[in-house]
Formats: C-alpha cells, structure tokens, sequence
C-alpha cells in the first residue's frame, strides 16, 4: 500500500513535468548577414539562454549555422564558429563540425558550440565561415546579441 501511493505520487510528478512545455526558457535564435563560397550560402547564427552559477546570473552564448546549397549535386559542406566579447574582446574558437547538404536543400541552424559566461553589460558577438568539399572558405557571417539582454 505504501509503495502503490509513492508510486502514484511519482507518476503525478512526472505527468505534471511532462506538461510543462519544454521550450518555456528557450532561448531565440537571431541570425546574422549571410556570406557564399561556390554553391553554398552561409549565415551565422547567436542565441543568449538565461542561468545562473550561485547567485551570479550566467548566458549560454550558443552560435549555430545555416548553409544552403544552390547547386544541382550534394556537397560536404564544413563549417566552424569563433565567439569575442566586442569591446576589447579576442577571438575564441567555439566549435566546428561537418554535415551533407543536399541539392537545392537548406540545413540548420546547427549548433557549432557554446560558452557560458557570466552575466555583464557587453555586446558579445559570434562569427560563423564554411566551405564545400576542397573549395575555400567562405567570408565570416557575424551575428550578436546583448548578452544580458533582458
């Protein structure tokens, strides 16, 4: 009997959980400018999710891309992202990845990486460049955000 009300009571939780959208603290995704290399178009793209660390409120500074192939076949299509803080701030390499990308076709945003940082009063910024299988790299894509944007 004791375990049938725990038991009751847990699944109530987990129904009340579940009921709770998930993307309630889901942070926006704002893109930047786009850039090109031979068939593919390039944008960068920046979101800012709210935290914490103790008592100090933290962003998740998360850049993602989106490639577009113009072209009549698939290609491999190679990207990578650097984040800086604007005012002083140097370039950080934040992550890099690969993907297909079909004729005619769009993918993304996919996220590149992320870094957490804490809470300040400055423009962070995000860059995002790609290249198709052997091409060379496209120009950079800037996107940016407030980082403490409320």
């Amino acid at each position: 009997m004791y375990l049938r009300r725990i038991g009751t009571i847990l699944a109530a939780a987990a129904l009340t959980v579940l009921a709770v959208p998930a993307t309630a603290d889901a942070a926006a995704i704002a893109c930047g400018g786009g850039t090109s290399t031979g068939r593919v178009a390039v944008n960068g793209c920046i979101s800012a999710e709210r935290g914490s660390a103790g008592r100090f409120p933290t962003r998740e500074i998360t850049a993602y891309v989106k490639a577009r192939n113009t072209g009549p076949r698939g290609l491999d299509v190679a990207y990578e992202a650097y984040f800086r803080v604007v005012d002083g701030g140097h370039w950080e390499k934040l992550g890099s990845g690969r993907t297909h990308v079909r004729a005619g076709e769009s993918v993304g945003p996919l996220e590149v990486g992320s870094s957490t940082r804490v809470c300040g009063p400055v423009k962070v910024e995000i860059r995002v460049r790609a290249k198709a299988g052997g091409a060379a790299w496209s120009g950079w894509s800037p996107a940016a955000t407030r980082q403490c944007q409320t």
